[in-house]
Protein backbone atom coordinates (compact mmCIF):
# COMPACT_ATOMS: atom_id res chain seq x y z
CA UNK A 1 0.00 0.00 0.00
CA UNK A 2 1.22 3.49 -0.87
CA UNK A 3 0.53 6.92 0.42
CA UNK A 4 0.33 10.50 -1.27
CA UNK A 5 1.46 12.26 1.93
CA UNK A 6 4.60 13.32 1.34
CA UNK A 7 7.67 11.56 3.09
CA UNK A 8 8.88 14.17 6.12
CA UNK A 9 12.48 15.56 6.17
CA UNK A 10 14.10 13.85 9.00
CA UNK A 11 16.39 16.61 10.21
CA UNK A 12 14.72 18.18 13.15
CA UNK A 13 13.63 15.90 15.83
CA UNK A 14 9.97 17.80 16.61
CA UNK A 15 7.68 18.31 14.04
CA UNK A 16 5.27 20.79 13.80
CA UNK A 17 1.52 20.25 12.50
CA UNK A 18 -0.42 23.60 12.35
CA UNK A 19 3.18 25.45 12.53
CA UNK A 20 1.86 29.04 11.73
CA UNK A 21 2.96 31.17 8.94
CA UNK A 22 4.39 33.97 11.71
CA UNK A 23 7.61 35.65 12.72
CA UNK A 24 7.14 34.18 16.16
CA UNK A 25 8.98 31.50 15.12
CA UNK A 26 13.32 31.48 15.51
CA UNK A 27 14.28 30.76 11.97
CA UNK A 28 16.10 27.36 12.13
CA UNK A 29 19.52 26.62 10.10
CA UNK A 30 18.87 27.10 6.82
CA UNK A 31 19.79 23.90 4.30
CA UNK A 32 22.31 24.20 1.49
CA UNK A 33 21.13 26.78 -1.26
CA UNK A 34 18.70 25.13 -3.63
CA UNK A 35 18.42 22.15 -0.98
CA UNK A 36 16.18 23.77 1.53
CA UNK A 37 13.49 20.94 2.47
CA UNK A 38 9.39 22.15 2.52
CA UNK A 39 8.19 20.25 5.21
CA UNK A 40 5.15 20.81 7.49
CA UNK A 41 6.51 19.97 10.84
CA UNK A 42 9.59 22.88 10.68
CA UNK A 43 8.31 25.71 12.94
CA UNK A 44 10.03 28.59 10.73
CA UNK A 45 8.32 29.90 7.48
CA UNK A 46 8.70 27.53 4.29
CA UNK A 47 7.24 27.92 0.79
CA UNK A 48 4.66 25.38 2.38
CA UNK A 49 2.95 28.78 4.15
CA UNK A 50 2.33 30.15 0.83
CA UNK A 51 0.01 27.72 -0.72
CA UNK A 52 -3.39 28.18 -0.08
CA UNK A 53 -4.13 26.46 3.41
CA UNK A 54 -6.65 23.99 4.42
CA UNK A 55 -8.01 22.07 7.50
CA UNK A 56 -9.06 18.68 8.22
CA UNK A 57 -12.63 18.97 10.16
CA UNK A 58 -13.68 16.62 12.94
CA UNK A 59 -17.23 16.27 13.90
CA UNK A 60 -17.61 14.66 17.28
CA UNK A 61 -20.72 13.85 18.91
CA UNK A 62 -21.67 15.16 22.43
CA UNK A 63 -25.04 14.20 23.45
CA UNK A 64 -26.60 16.05 26.35
CA UNK A 65 -27.70 12.81 27.90
CA UNK A 66 -24.70 10.35 26.94
CA UNK A 67 -21.24 12.17 26.40
CA UNK A 68 -18.53 10.06 25.43
CA UNK A 69 -15.78 9.49 27.51
CA UNK A 70 -12.77 11.59 27.04
CA UNK A 71 -9.97 9.20 26.50
CA UNK A 72 -12.51 7.18 24.35
CA UNK A 73 -13.22 10.80 22.41
CA UNK A 74 -9.80 10.96 22.05
CA UNK A 75 -9.02 7.55 20.61
CA UNK A 76 -11.64 7.56 18.40
CA UNK A 77 -10.75 10.64 17.02
CA UNK A 78 -6.86 9.43 15.90
CA UNK A 79 -8.36 6.53 14.18
CA UNK A 80 -10.92 8.73 12.55
CA UNK A 81 -7.01 10.49 10.75
CA UNK A 82 -5.84 7.10 10.16
CA UNK A 83 -9.08 6.24 8.64
CA UNK A 84 -9.54 9.27 5.68
CA UNK A 85 -5.62 9.22 5.20
CA UNK A 86 -6.11 5.35 4.32
CA UNK A 87 -9.15 5.46 2.62
CA UNK A 88 -9.43 4.90 -1.20
CA UNK A 89 -10.73 8.07 -2.23
CA UNK A 90 -8.08 9.77 -0.70
CA UNK A 91 -5.67 7.91 -2.61
CA UNK A 92 -4.11 7.96 -6.39
CA UNK A 93 -7.09 9.16 -8.84
CA UNK A 94 -9.55 8.63 -5.89
CA UNK A 95 -12.44 11.55 -5.18
CA UNK A 96 -10.52 13.41 -2.39
CA UNK A 97 -6.78 12.83 -3.43
CA UNK A 98 -6.22 16.17 -5.16
CA UNK A 99 -7.64 18.07 -1.81
CA UNK A 100 -5.69 15.84 0.43
CA UNK A 101 -3.46 16.20 -1.20
CA UNK A 102 -3.60 20.17 -0.98
CA UNK A 103 -3.79 20.05 2.51
CA UNK A 104 -0.39 17.68 2.60
CA UNK A 105 1.24 20.43 0.99
CA UNK A 106 -0.04 23.14 3.23
CA UNK A 107 0.82 23.23 7.33
CA UNK A 108 -1.76 20.30 8.59
CA UNK A 109 -4.40 22.18 10.36
CA UNK A 110 -7.36 20.04 12.46
CA UNK A 111 -10.27 21.78 13.90
CA UNK A 112 -13.18 19.04 15.93
CA UNK A 113 -16.54 20.66 16.42
CA UNK A 114 -19.49 19.13 18.50
CA UNK A 115 -22.61 18.34 17.25
CA UNK A 116 -25.99 16.68 19.03
CA UNK A 117 -29.23 15.46 17.66
CA UNK A 118 -30.54 17.56 14.33
CA UNK A 119 -26.91 18.56 13.94
CA UNK A 120 -25.26 15.65 14.00
CA UNK A 121 -27.67 14.51 11.34
CA UNK A 122 -26.83 17.37 8.81
CA UNK A 123 -23.27 16.35 9.85
CA UNK A 124 -23.55 13.21 8.49
CA UNK A 125 -25.39 13.89 5.51
CA UNK A 126 -21.73 15.47 4.25
CA UNK A 127 -19.44 13.37 2.90
CA UNK A 128 -17.24 11.64 5.10
CA UNK A 129 -16.50 8.83 7.13
CA UNK A 130 -18.04 7.76 10.76
CA UNK A 131 -15.87 5.98 13.37
CA UNK A 132 -17.21 4.64 16.19
CA UNK A 133 -15.45 3.67 19.43
CA UNK A 134 -16.78 2.36 22.84
CA UNK A 135 -18.68 5.52 23.38
CA UNK A 136 -17.64 8.02 20.95
CA UNK A 137 -18.35 8.80 17.15
CA UNK A 138 -16.32 11.28 15.48
CA UNK A 139 -17.32 11.97 11.84
CA UNK A 140 -14.09 12.86 9.43
CA UNK A 141 -14.43 14.94 6.10
CA UNK A 142 -12.04 15.71 3.41
CA UNK A 143 -10.01 18.81 4.16
CA UNK A 144 -12.02 22.21 3.26
CA UNK A 145 -9.82 25.52 2.88
CA UNK A 146 -9.70 27.69 5.93
CA UNK A 147 -12.64 30.12 4.44
CA UNK A 148 -14.55 27.13 2.93
CA UNK A 149 -16.38 25.06 5.43
CA UNK A 150 -19.77 23.76 4.90
CA UNK A 151 -22.88 25.66 5.95
CA UNK A 152 -23.80 22.88 8.16
CA UNK A 153 -20.18 22.44 9.37
CA UNK A 154 -19.20 25.88 9.79
CA UNK A 155 -22.50 26.46 12.13
CA UNK A 156 -20.99 24.16 14.60
CA UNK A 157 -19.55 25.25 18.03
CA UNK A 158 -15.73 24.12 18.98
CA UNK A 159 -16.45 24.64 22.08
CA UNK A 160 -18.46 22.36 24.57
CA UNK A 161 -15.83 19.48 24.17
CA UNK A 162 -14.88 19.29 28.16
CA UNK A 163 -15.27 15.49 28.70
CA UNK A 164 -14.22 13.53 31.47
CA UNK A 165 -13.25 9.80 32.04
CA UNK A 166 -15.96 8.00 34.50
CA UNK A 167 -13.18 6.01 36.09
CA UNK A 168 -9.09 5.85 34.93
CA UNK A 169 -8.27 4.16 32.16
CA UNK A 170 -6.36 1.56 31.48
CA UNK A 171 -2.60 0.89 31.53
CA UNK A 172 -2.48 0.48 27.55
CA UNK A 173 -1.13 -2.72 26.17
CA UNK A 174 2.41 -2.81 25.09
CA UNK A 175 2.39 -4.09 21.96
CA UNK A 176 -0.10 -1.40 20.87
CA UNK A 177 0.49 1.73 19.40
CA UNK A 178 0.58 4.86 22.21
CA UNK A 179 0.00 8.35 21.86
CA UNK A 180 1.47 9.82 24.76
CA UNK A 181 -0.14 13.29 25.62
CA UNK A 182 1.79 15.47 27.42
CA UNK A 183 1.34 15.67 31.40
CA UNK A 184 1.61 19.91 31.95
CA UNK A 185 -0.10 21.23 29.04
CA UNK A 186 -3.99 21.37 30.19
CA UNK A 187 -5.96 20.88 26.75
CA UNK A 188 -10.03 21.03 25.94
CA UNK A 189 -11.24 17.68 24.59
CA UNK A 190 -11.49 19.12 21.40
CA UNK A 191 -7.76 20.43 21.32
CA UNK A 192 -6.68 16.92 22.64
CA UNK A 193 -8.54 15.13 19.83
CA UNK A 194 -7.17 17.26 17.04
CA UNK A 195 -3.39 17.09 18.67
CA UNK A 196 -4.01 12.93 18.70
CA UNK A 197 -5.38 13.09 15.12
CA UNK A 198 -2.14 15.15 14.47
CA UNK A 199 0.13 12.03 16.81
CA UNK A 200 -1.34 9.49 14.64
CA UNK A 201 -0.35 11.04 11.15
CA UNK A 202 2.97 11.85 11.98
CA UNK A 203 3.08 7.65 12.93
CA UNK A 204 1.52 6.73 10.08
CA UNK A 205 3.96 8.43 7.87
CA UNK A 206 7.05 7.71 9.65
CA UNK A 207 5.51 3.73 9.06
CA UNK A 208 7.19 1.10 6.43
CA UNK A 209 4.12 0.65 3.89
CA UNK A 210 3.63 -3.18 5.49
CA UNK A 211 3.74 -1.66 8.83
CA UNK A 212 0.82 0.64 7.30
CA UNK A 213 -1.20 -2.46 6.09
CA UNK A 214 -0.81 -4.07 9.46
CA UNK A 215 -1.95 -1.62 11.04
CA UNK A 216 -5.16 -0.69 8.84
CA UNK A 217 -5.98 -4.24 8.51
CA UNK A 218 -6.24 -4.71 12.48
CA UNK A 219 -8.48 -1.58 12.37
CA UNK A 220 -6.08 0.87 13.87
CA UNK A 221 -5.91 -0.59 17.28
CA UNK A 222 -4.51 2.27 19.35
CA UNK A 223 -4.49 3.90 22.75
CA UNK A 224 -4.57 7.41 24.38
CA UNK A 225 -3.02 8.31 27.46
CA UNK A 226 -1.33 11.07 29.56
CA UNK A 227 2.45 9.98 29.99
CA UNK A 228 3.60 9.88 33.89
CA UNK A 229 5.44 13.02 34.41
CA UNK A 230 8.75 11.22 35.10
CA UNK A 231 8.93 9.54 31.48
CA UNK A 232 7.46 12.63 29.07
CA UNK A 233 11.43 13.59 29.02
CA UNK A 234 12.56 10.74 27.72
CA UNK A 235 9.17 10.01 25.66
CA UNK A 236 10.55 13.49 23.83
CA UNK A 237 14.09 12.30 23.46
CA UNK A 238 13.60 8.95 22.41
CA UNK A 239 13.36 9.51 18.31
CA UNK A 240 9.93 8.90 18.07
CA UNK A 241 7.46 11.16 16.08
CA UNK A 242 6.67 14.29 18.47
CA UNK A 243 3.73 16.68 18.08
CA UNK A 244 5.14 20.85 18.49
CA UNK A 245 1.80 22.60 18.27
CA UNK A 246 1.56 25.99 16.86
CA UNK A 247 0.01 27.37 19.77
CA UNK A 248 -3.05 29.05 17.34
CA UNK A 249 -5.66 28.05 20.61
CA UNK A 250 -5.05 27.00 23.95
CA UNK A 251 -1.48 26.60 24.56
CA UNK A 252 1.50 28.38 23.66
CA UNK A 253 3.02 28.00 20.32
CA UNK A 254 5.74 25.66 20.05
CA UNK A 255 4.18 23.31 22.94
CA UNK A 256 5.43 19.60 23.05
CA UNK A 257 1.88 17.69 23.33
CA UNK A 258 2.16 14.33 21.71
CA UNK A 259 4.67 11.64 21.31
CA UNK A 260 3.49 9.06 18.60
CA UNK A 261 4.83 5.68 20.08
CA UNK A 262 4.40 2.78 17.24
CA UNK A 263 5.83 -0.29 17.99
CA UNK A 264 7.38 -0.46 14.83
CA UNK A 265 9.35 3.04 15.42
CA UNK A 266 10.61 2.08 18.81
CA UNK A 267 14.83 2.11 18.39
CA UNK A 268 15.80 -1.13 18.95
Amino acid sequence: MTSNAPRPDHSPTTRAPEAAPSSRYAQGTPAAEGSAPSSPFRVERTPRDEAPQFVLPLVARIERAAPPARTDALETAARAVLTILSDERALGEGQWAQVMRDWQDARIRKVVRRARGAEWRRAEALPGITVTGKSAEVRVYPPVPLDGWPKDLARLQVSGTDLDDPEPPRDPDPSTPVLWMNPDVGMSAGKAMAQAGHGAQLAWWDLSAPARTAWRDAGFPLSVRTAPASRWPELTASGLPVVRDAGFTEIAPGSCTVVADHPALRRA
